[in-house]
């Protein structure tokens, strides 16, 4: 079974930094794309950042310059570094995989479990 575990919110003041990380974990035969999303309360979850399995990002442009999305293939892992961060990055902040498990011809979409970013003013 594939599941992805998020791991390193909390709470910072204005300014800030923190880097949250998510793992793959299970019976992976590839992964595609990775992505983290957040949703504050009373939104709709958006796209903060994405990368390819080569290696291509986007962002939106609420983080542009501020985040970082990155990928270690080795440790099917992801990780979003935001610096600078602001009272308006409140959220809860998913992690998301196109992931092909063993046995399997096609890909998964998998989410994580999530984990709050709180920053204060």
């Amino acid at each position: 079974q594939v599941q992805l575990v998020e791991s390193g919110g909390g709470l910072v003041q204005a300014g800030g930094s923190l880097r949250l990380s998510c793992a793959a974990s299970g019976r992976i035969f590839s992964i595609n794309d990775m992505g983290w999303y957040r949703q504050a309360p009373g939104k709709q979850r958006e796209l903060v950042a994405h990368i390819t399995s080569g290696g291509t990002t986007n962002y939106a442009d609420s983080v542009k310059g501020r985040f970082t999305i990155s990928r270690d293939n080795a440790k099917n892992t992801v990780y979003l570094q935001m610096n600078s961060l602001k009272p308006e990055d409140t959220a809860v902040y998913y992690c998301n995989s196109d992931i092909r498990p063993m046995g399997r011809y096609t890909s998964v979409n998998y989410w994580g479990q999530g984990t709050q970013v709180t920053v204060s003013s």
